[in-house]
């Protein structure tokens, strides 16, 4: 029988993360898949539900969490209510939630312990997750979709010097209609930590297996950066996915029951490379 368990983790700066575990109650200590969303998502948007369930479905237990500052609350999980927070996020910030979240799952305090996790970062997600599955060796297997090869392809580059100037530039929400607040602090975690927030030279240093998938009609980032973190790390292995977008054909709200075609080829891909 498949559950759904909720939890609310201390994230950055005391702010709480809002997460859930879906789970066999037959296989409650099934491998552990965390999936860790992008820019301007939330662990509730369109079809990740749908997914969470094909996991377990397949013999998986699956994790998915807001990060601390991604503009939701405990309270409005599915809504940017909170742009204060949004505008204060950074990429450091989103590191440390990840490792707490991979705490959470490897001290067994209040889920059955995982001797290991398995990642899954879409977009912004698998930047973040990238960085941290070469930082840590509790990551056994890496899987990234439509992923950012550098964090400063999420804005136009001539806008940095007027961001900078004005201390906040704001992105629209074409979903919401928001304009979304960020401030130039994230550009001073890029500048601060260099090293560290380089996600090709992460790339190169991963040494578990990874899985690199990409559509081919990704408008919102291209397949180059695919390609791109394949050259950086040629033991990874690359899937391009025909006619595939950004979201795999997913949406929000997603009103069907059924997995796209393009992101159920996006699963079936990712549970043989995680039963390997």
């Amino acid at each position: 029988m498949i559950k759904k368990e909720s939890y609310t983790l201390p994230g950055a700066k005391g702010r709480g993360m809002l997460m859930d575990l879906t789970y066999n109650s037959a296989h409650k200590n099934a491998p552990l898949v965390i999936f860790v969303h992008g820019f301007k998502g939330f662990k509730d948007w369109g079809t990740h539900n749908l997914v969470a369930n094909y996991f377990v479905e397949q013999g998986f237990r699956f994790l998915k969490f807001n990060f601390s500052h991604n503009g939701t609350t405990p309270d409005k999980p599915i809504d940017f209510s909170d742009l204060i927070a949004f505008s204060d996020n950074t990429f450091s910030i989103e590191l440390a939630d990840l490792k707490a979240v991979i705490d959470f799952a490897c001290n067994g305090s209040s889920i059955p312990q995982a001797a290991g996790v398995y990642l899954i970062g879409h977009s912004m997600g698998g930047g973040i997750s990238i960085i941290e599955t070469a930082e840590d060796k509790r990551v056994k297997k890496l899987v990234t979709m439509a992923s950012i090869s550098s964090f400063g392809n999420l804005w136009p580059k001539d806008a940095e010097e007027q961001w900078k100037l004005q201390g906040i530039m704001y992105m629209l929400n074409t979903r919401t209609g928001q304009q979304m607040p960020l401030k130039a602090t994230l550009l001073d975690d890029l500048a601060k930590h260099p090293a560290r927030l380089d996600i090709l030279a992460k790339a190169a240093a991963i040494t578990q297996p990874w899985l690199i998938m990409h559509g081919d009609e990704d408008q919102s980032v291209p397949l180059s950066h695919a390609k791109e973190l394949k050259a950086a790390n040629p033991h990874a292995e690359l899937i391009v996915i025909p006619g595939a977008d950004h979201t795999f054909g997913g949406s929000h709200p997603y009103a069907q029951t059924m997995l796209p075609p393009a992101l159920k080829e996006f699963c079936e891909q990712t549970v043989r490379f995680l039963s390997k």
